[in-house]
């Protein structure tokens, strides 16, 4: 999944990354709007985790969405 497929998609996983880290909030969900950086630093921001583990959050969960 890239960057385009995850922003194409959102509405569709947005219930995912919902479910997947639910510390970020709908508003918040609703300005990411499925780009990816943002994704990832809300991730590390509400997480408190670092931008390279964000990532490996992200791409884990990438793998995990793919059809």
């Amino acid at each position: 999944m890239n960057k385009d497929t995850i922003e194409g998609n959102w509405k569709e996983l947005k219930g995912r990354v919902k479910e997947q880290w639910g510390k970020l909030t709908d508003d918040r969900l609703d300005e990411i709007a499925g780009k990816r950086e943002q994704l990832a630093g809300e991730i590390q921001q509400a997480y408190g985790v670092t931008r390279e583990e964000a990532e490996r959050q992200l791409k884990d969960f990438e793998a995990s969405s793919k059809h």
